[in-house]
């Protein structure tokens, strides 16, 4: 028994610099969360908020002001009935479209007309601190790594593997998503999707860490430090990011029943896993397996959005599928090294962005949202523009 699953809508919060200077600093994570799914709720009055089925939201460090079974408990500060159900999900950066892939399972089998997925995550009040939480027997087995464990040294050893992929070609990209990120900015297309939000250090409107002042020679000049010498950079990384992100999903029977419009339907999705040391490659064998899984091939897809958690990591991508790194096709408004990668909630920014380049350009029918995630693993979505004209 299977069911069209589709991608109604989709906003976040604008994303923030992690620590002391970030607009989010007091701020709990928690209501970064629940202001974005207000936001999202109040733009989808069609809706009625009891026949909402259940809600997800990702959390990489479930703790504190993001922890407390997050579905649950930002569904009801956000005004949600308390008939409506919720859980908390991790994947670590793949959280949010775990939360995705997860309803949208039950909306497929048929057992959930419409829900909310989201993912959120304060890294300001949360670092990863991987290391710390590692079970010591793992380590002493090489099952992981110090090494795996800290996500910049894993693009190190990427960089290792792939002598083709130069931190010339890597600072290029990086300077490239800075200039699609600030020129989306110019043309209006990412504002639409983002809730404001009230901080006590004032209005949270747009992406904090924008930085269109970037220049070849300004990421040439960076250290590197992750390894002496290295590749790796802060500028042709993410940077540490706070920020919320919601979605909601439904079957065709609600679609029907509340007149709604869908943005998106989901075609497929796969998970794969691949080594903990190369992480970064993990969006390879998950689009091979999604693809495949949709019978098509990467020839038919005509937008993708990659998370940018480091340069090399999107590079590897593109070189396997033969996409030029300055393809319109992929990432065209930049991406998480111009605005950030709050881990399990950039699962779901991929898919707000893709939605509305679907929205403006139909002669796109299918696209991707992909991702790597820590501890060697890789995500994709397949998705269909139901706006497609041949």
């Amino acid at each position: 028994m299977t069911h069209d699953v589709f991608y109604i809508d989709g906003m976040r919060s604008p994303f923030g610099r992690a620590g002391a200077k970030g607009i989010y600093r007091d701020t709990r994570a928690d209501d970064i969360a629940t202001s974005t799914l207000r936001g999202l709720l109040a733009r989808n009055p069609l809706i009625p908020l009891a026949e909402i089925d259940d809600v997800a939201i990702a959390a990489t460090t479930q703790e504190g002001d993001q922890g407390l079974t997050l579905g649950r408990t930002v569904g009801l500060a956000a005004g949600l009935p308390q008939s409506v159900p919720g859980f908390a999900i991790d994947r670590m950066c793949a959280g949010g479209m775990t939360s995705m892939t997860t309803l949208g399972s039950g909306i497929g089998w048929g057992q959930i007309d419409v829900a909310v997925a989201g993912g959120v995550e304060h890294m300001g009040r949360h670092p990863m601190q991987f290391a710390l939480k590692a079970n010591p027997a793992m380590l002493e087995a090489g099952l992981l790594t110090e090494e795996s464990l800290a996500m910049g040294f894993t693009a190190e050893i990427l960089h290792d593997s792939l002598p083709a992929i130069t931190k010339d070609r890597t600072d290029n990209y990086a300077e490239q998503s800075q200039s699609r990120a600030w020129a989306a900015y110019e043309a209006g297309f990412i504002q639409p999707d983002l809730v404001e939000i009230d901080t006590p250090h004032g209005i949270a409107n747009r992406d904090e860490q924008l930085r269109p002042s970037t220049t070849l020679e300004s990421l040439a000049g960076l250290g590197t430090p992750f390894r002496e010498n290295g590749r790796v950079t802060a500028g042709n990384a993410s940077p540490l990011t706070d920020g919320a992100t919601m979605s909601i999903l439904a079957g065709t029977n609600a679609v029907q029943r509340f007149g709604l419009t869908p943005k998106m339907r989901l075609v497929s999705y796969a998970f794969a896993g691949v080594s903990p040391n190369e992480m970064g490659l993990g969006p390879i064998p998950a689009t091979e397996k999604a693809l495949v899984k949709a019978g098509l091939a990467i020839s038919d897809i005509g937008a993708i959005e990659i998370n940018e958690a480091f340069a090399i990591q999107v590079l590897a991508f593109a070189d396997r599928f033969a996409i030029d790194q300055t393809s319109q096709i992929l990432n065209p408004w930049g991406g998480a090294i111009a605005l950030g990668h709050p881990l399990a909630s950039s699962g779901v920014r991929l898919a707000i962005q893709l939605a509305r380049q679907f929205e403006l350009d139909h002669s796109v029918r299918y696209g991707i949202t992909t991702m790597c995630v820590g501890l060697g693993q890789g995500g994709t979505m397949v998705w269909e523009n139901p706006n497609f004209r041949a």
